[in-house]
């Protein structure tokens, strides 16, 4: 919900339109007469006109763009005051913050309106207000690891990590659980440790410190290991390569979708409910929302519970999959400032589904 910021007033003189443009979101809350009355006759009423959004879903960019600047002028009446008999009237009317709005009245007497500036922030931005908010914890971002940070503007992002032989999974928890004692934590036979304590020959030192595992990490003088890990070959890591590429695709619409790791079990369809962990980006890079720990996120696929990139970027994932979403701004938000997302916007999603009811 809206949160008051600030009080608000404007003073309305009767006769031609005076221009409104608030620096922030304002909600109207109270329209009254004053206390000295031109006409103690007469009623006066107050006048809103504004412009009308061209689309308001933001379905159709092009439309949009060919129509910047367009829409059409929209009148309404807020309240009629007349003095002795309604004085002042109760009403609930936001403003959209540096947006210009004409307000009139149509009489002979002063109005005065009253108001808030408020913070429209939403708790969550993907899903509506109806969700429970979550806890300050759960939006700590400590717990993440530092790959999150990757360049949410191109999807090449997903494929330069082919060097990379195993991602940890930032959403993944991390178990407290102490590491196990070895099976026998007795004193070895004199007759094992007389094998184990032979000294290797100048020929096996100067071999072992020569030798590397996989890793890079040079072998300890006096250890010779088995068999060193093979390192994967330029054939192996192309194919590799070329096998996470496969999983990047475009929608028609502009939605951009990556599996980073698929799940298991039943693909999620509409009407199933999802219990998510996310994290949303900006194309900057700049973190404007998160779910990485506590409560999960839920909501119910296809019901326009979430953005038009959520319901459609997330149906076919499996539990325990996790996605990259490049959404547009006509499947999020389109030209609508929503928190600390500006008009306009792509947005990237990381996901991960953790369970399917």
């Amino acid at each position: 919900m809206p949160i008051a910021v600030a009080v608000w007033s404007f003073t309305l003189k009767p006769g031609e339109p005076q221009s409104l443009v608030p620096p922030h979101d304002v909600v109207i809350t109270n329209i009254a007469l004053g206390d000295e009355l031109e006409d103690q006759n007469s009623r006066t009423t107050v006048k809103l006109s504004y412009l009308s959004p061209v689309n308001v879903d933001g379905d159709d960019e092009e439309e949009d763009e060919d129509s910047a600047g367009g829409g059409t002028i929209e009148n309404t009446v807020l309240c009629s005051l007349t003095p002795g008999k309604i004085e002042q009237a109760t009403v609930n009317i936001t403003l959209e913050g540096e947006e210009e709005y004409l307000l009139q009245a149509v009489g002979k007497n002063t109005i005065f309106l009253t108001g808030n500036y408020v913070d429209q922030s939403p708790d969550n931005v993907p899903y509506n207000d109806e969700s429970e908010p979550e806890d300050e914890d759960d939006f700590d971002l400590r717990d993440v690891s530092s790959d999150v940070e990757i360049d949410p503007k191109e999807m090449d992002a997903i494929e330069n990590d082919e060097d990379d032989e195993d991602d940890s999974h930032r959403f993944e928890e991390v178990s407290d659980e102490p590491a196990p004692k070895a099976a026998n934590s007795k004193r070895p036979r004199d007759s094992d440790m007389s094998a184990a304590d032979e000294k290797p020959s100048k020929a096996q030192e100067k071999k072992a410190k020569k030798q590397k595992v996989a890793s890079g990490e040079a072998v300890a003088t006096g250890e010779i290991p088995a068999k060193a890990e093979a390192v994967p070959d330029k054939k192996e890591k192309k194919a590799k390569k070329e096998q996470k590429k496969s999983t990047a695709r475009e929608l028609p619409n502009g939605l951009k979708i990556a599996d980073e790791k698929v799940g298991e079990g039943p693909q999620a369809k509409n009407g199933q409910t999802l219990s998510m962990r996310y994290i949303g980006k900006l194309q900057n890079g700049r973190v404007f929302d998160s779910n990485t720990k506590g409560k999960p996120f839920t909501f119910t696929l296809g019901k326009g519970e979430v953005i038009k990139g959520w319901d459609q970027g997330l149906m076919g994932m499996q539990a325990g999959g996790e996605r990259l979403l490049v959404i547009p701004p006509a499947l999020a938000y389109g030209k609508r400032k929503m928190g600390d997302i500006p008009p306009n916007s792509t947005l990237t999603f990381e996901v991960k589904l953790l369970s399917i009811k």
